[in-house]
């Protein structure tokens, strides 16, 4: 079987930035095990699937899946706008493990509707996690819980960009993912953050949509907006804008660049 492969850099406005996904876009499903597989060989932090057949959207890491990618949808939009099968004005519907998702393709940037995330107060936090990513107790302001992930809020965007975190230690505890956040001191910017994954394959992920789901609630709050702007301060880096809409639904925005396109044989 032929199969027509993709990679796309998300959030990104020129290549070699934002965040890469793959995408592999078929009529029919694929097996659960085939697109693990693809997954592992692409070997970027997700690949996306979409079947034509039911407009079914998954993600998987090298790993696992997973129920939300926010750079990997971008990416399946991206690719169907540029292949012909979406134009400008269109707003497609994926159906995913997180319920309806929509993508509306415009002049200049793809908007993609999500649900906002439930954010619960974090219990006290483990000390041996915050050994692991370098951070002391005088540098976090707060924290939270997201789809059992952990967000914490540290005083300035040096602790956030300085952070280098041991791996190692941080997969011999539970987990499954963290952010960490500061408010940002460029007046272009409301916040930037930072996202470590390793219990999933993942040390590092580039830039992450599905975490702006909680981040544009948690930072919505706290600085009293409804628009944000954003900064995911990876290597690649990568921004992101943010509309919270009422109806518990966030809109994240951005672009992506094609960097690879060809055929895998499986």
């Amino acid at each position: 079987m032929e199969l027509s492969i993709y990679q796309v850099d998300a959030f990104a406005s020129e290549t070699f930035t934002g965040n890469p996904a793959g995408v592999c876009i078929t009529n029919k499903p694929l097996s659960d095990e085939l697109m693990l597989s693809i997954a592992r060989e692409i070997a970027v932090s997700e690949t996306a699937f979409l079947s034509r057949e039911n407009m079914n959207l998954r993600w998987f890491t090298p790993e696992v899946e997973v129920k939300l990618c926010g750079h990997g949808t971008l990416s399946v939009a991206h690719i169907l706008a540029e292949t012909g099968e979406a134009k400008v004005g269109d707003l497609m519907t994926f159906n995913s493990l997180s319920g309806p998702l929509s993508a509306k393709i415009t002049d200049t940037d793809i908007e993609l509707n999500f649900p906002t995330a439930t954010l619960t107060s974090e219990q006290p936090l483990d000390t041996q996690l915050l050994k692991a990513l370098g951070l002391k107790e005088d540098d976090i302001l707060s924290s939270a819980n997201f789809d059992s992930k952990q967000l914490i809020e540290v005083v300035d965007e040096q602790v956030v960009m300085s952070l280098s975190p041991d791996f190692i230690a941080m997969k011999k505890l539970s987990g499954r993912g963290v952010v960490i956040t500061s408010a940002s001191n460029k007046p272009d910017l409301d916040f930037l953050s930072r996202y470590f994954a390793p219990w999933v394959g993942v040390d590092e992920d580039p830039v992450t949509g599905s975490n702006h789901c909680a981040l544009s609630l948690f930072w919505g709050e706290k600085l009293g907006k409804t628009e944000l702007k954003a900064y995911q301060a990876s290597a690649r880096g990568g921004y992101i804008d943010m509309r919270l809409l009422p109806d518990n639904r966030t809109t994240l925005i951005g672009k992506a660049i094609t960097t690879i396109k060809g055929v895998m044989f499986v």
